[in-house]
């Protein structure tokens, strides 16, 4: 059996979420199998759709998924994460984003 990056990834996240095969498998509306395989072999080219699901549910990004260099932190992946869907807010809800994080560094000022 060959592991691959992205499962090792997978399997990483997906014990700190405390998700089991078959928790994530529904989720991301996969087969437990699927779930199984993309982190115990090295399956060809995983669906691009299936891998952002799962991307999403783990709290990160495809590119941190998908990046066997390890130049991308879990903590970066997260705030890439956030940071896009931040964007795609209205920007009232962005107005109110912004004065809770004013309100958390003025806290730390003092």
């Amino acid at each position: 059996m060959t592991k691959t990056a992205l499962g090792a990834k997978i399997r990483e996240l997906r014990d700190k979420k405390e998700y089991t095969l078959e928790k994530l498998a529904d989720l991301t509306g996969s087969s437990k199998s699927y779930i199984w395989e993309l982190e115990n072999k090295a399956p060809p080219r995983p669906s691009a759709e299936k891998i952002s699901k799962i991307a999403e549910q783990l709290g990160v990004t495809i590119e941190y998924l998908l990046d066997d260099q390890a130049s991308i932190t879990v903590e970066n992946a997260a705030d890439a994460r956030f940071y896009r869907k931040y964007q795609q807010m209205d920007d009232k809800t962005k107005a109110k984003i912004r004065s809770f994080v004013d309100l958390w560094d003025d806290d730390d000022d003092g």
